[in-house]
C-alpha cells in the first residue's frame, strides 16, 4: 500500500495472481471494520463474492447496505446497482464500484435522450401528455438512475423481476399514483429497458402479444406506426440482457431429450418462447426458492448466469439435487466478471489509506425523482 493520502495504482494490482489478494482483502476489511459494507451480486465470481457481507440481487443489496450502516458501501456488481445503492444510502454513506468499467449492456440500451425522444413522440401523437396521463412509464431496476428519475417525474415506477406483475397491474389500473393526482384507469405502459421481462410479464397478466409493440430507439418514431401505438396496451423498449437472450427454445428441447424428467426453470429476462417451454419462471431469488423447495433427487436445468448456476450446483448438490446450465456452453455476464479480487483489494486498501476511489454519486435532482419511483414500488402489494 502507499503512504497516507497517496492513491495506490490499480496497475500494480492487476499484474498479481488472484490468490495473492485474499489475505490483503481480509486485512483491509479488518482495518476498516464497521465502516465497511461489501455487497456481492449473485452473478459475481466466487473469488470476489466470498468476501461479501451481503449477497443478493441489486435492490435487496442496496436496502441491506442502507440498513446495515457503515460509511463505505463497496458494491461488487455493475454501475446501475451502485447508483441504486447511492440513491437509497443514508446521509454520510459513500458508494464505491471497484471497477468503473463494470457496466450493464441492458441498462445501456435505454439512454435518457432516446427515452425523452420517445416520450416526445407519444406526446405529439396525443397518446400521453407531459405528466403521463395516458402512458405510465415503468422501468426495470436494471436501468440508469436517469431513467428511474424520468419515470418518477412522470408518475411512473421502478420494478424488479419478482414484482414486475404488480407494477404493471398498478400502472394499468391504479386510479392515481401514490402522491399523484392524474387519472390512471386504462393506462398504456412504456416498459423499459428489457422487452423480454415486459413481454413475459404482460402475457402472464393476460395481455395478448398483438397488444404489445416494440419501440426501437434507432428507428424513426420507434419503427411503430401511430395507429399501432394507439391500439397497443404495452410499448416495449427494444432492450435485452445479453446473458439471458442467449438461451433458445432448442436448448430446452435438447436438455429434455438428454435428461428425461429434468425440470427447466428460467429467468423472466429470457425470450418469450423459452419461458413458454419452461416448467418454471422466476427471479433469481425465485429460482433459488424453486430448487430449495424441490424434493431430493430433482434435476434442474437453469436458464441464468453461469456463476450463479455453478454456485447452485455446489450448494444444492449436498442435498441430493443436481443443477445444470440450460446451455452447455454456459452464459457469462462479462461486465459483472470485470470486478476481480485485484479491483476489490485496490479499492479497499485505498480506503484504508483514506483515499476514496471510484465513488458513484448520483446528482441530487436525479436522486430525488429516482427515489420517488423506488418508493412507489415499495407501496405496490
Amino acid at each position: 500500500m502507499g503512504t497516507a493520502g497517496q492513491v495506490c495504482s490499480l496497475d500494480n494490482y492487476l499484474v498479481l495472481p488472484d490468490h495473492t489478494m485474499d489475505d490483503r482483502i481480509r486485512a483491509a476489511k479488518e482495518a476498516l471494520g464497521a465502516d465497511l459494507v461489501i455487497l456481492g451480486h449473485h452473478y459475481q465470481r466466487d473469488e470476489v463474492i466470498r468476501f461479501a457481507d451481503f449477497r443478493g440481487d441489486s435492490y435487496k443489496l442496496s436496502q441491506q447496505a442502507a440498513q446495515a450502516g457503515g460509511k463505505y458501501i463497496v458494491f461488487c456488481g455493475v454501475h446501475f446497482m451502485a447508483e441504486s445503492a447511492d440513491i437509497l444510502a443514508r446521509p454520510g454513506q459513500l458508494t464505491i464500484l471497484p471497477d468503473l468499467n463494470a457496466g450493464c449492456s441492458m441498462a445501456d440500451m435505454a439512454e435518457i435522450t432516446q427515452v425523452e425522444d420517445c416520450w416526445e413522440t407519444l406526446v405529439r401523437a396525443g397518446i400521453t401528455d407531459d405528466e403521463g396521463s395516458g402512458v405510465t412509464p415503468v422501468t426495470y431496476m436494471n436501468s440508469t438512475a436517469a431513467i428511474k428519475a424520468f419515470c418518477g417525474e412522470r408518475g411512473g415506477v421502478v420494478c424488479t423481476s419478482s414484482n414486475a406483475a404488480g407494477a404493471l397491474q398498478w400502472a394499468m389500473s391504479k386510479a392515481s399514483p401514490p402522491g399523484g393526482t392524474s387519472g390512471r384507469q386504462g393506462q398504456k405502459i412504456l416498459f423499459l429497458p428489457d422487452q423480454h421481462l415486459g413481454r413475459n410479464t404482460g402475457y402472464k397478466l393476460g395481455i395478448p402479444l398483438h397488444e404489445m409493440v416494440v419501440w426501437d430507439p434507432y428507428m424513426l418514431e420507434g419503427g411503430v406506426d401511430r395507429e399501432r401505438l394507439r391500439k397497443a396496451r404495452v410499448i416495449l423498449w427494444k432492450g435485452h440482457c445479453s446473458v439471458h437472450q442467449r438461451f433458445l427454445p432448442e436448448h430446452v428441447d435438447r436438455v429434455r431429450s438428454k435428461y428425461p424428467g429434468i425440470r427447466v426453470i428460467v429467468h423472466p429476462e429470457c425470450r418469450w418462447e423459452v419461458c413458454q417451454k419452461a416448467d418454471g419462471v422466476g427471479s433469481t431469488e425465485g429460482l433459488l426458492k424453486m430448487i430449495r423447495e424441490a424434493p431430493r433427487g430433482t434435476m434442474f436445468a437453469v436458464g441464468t448466469e453461469i456463476h450463479l448456476v455453478n454456485r447452485m450446483g455446489k450448494e444444492f448438490g449436498s442435498e441430493g439435487k443436481r443443477v445444470l446450465s440450460l446451455d452447455d456452453s454456459g452464459c457469462l455476464c462479462t461486465t459483472m466478471f470485470r470486478i476481480s479480487p485485484q479491483h476489490l483489494c485496490w479499492a479497499l486498501e485505498n480506503l484504508v489509506e483514506r483515499n476514496i476511489v471510484n465513488r458513484i454519486q448520483v446528482r441530487e435532482e436525479v436522486k430525488r425523482w429516482a427515489r420517488v419511483a423506488l418508493d412507489r414500488m415499495l407501496e405496490i402489494p
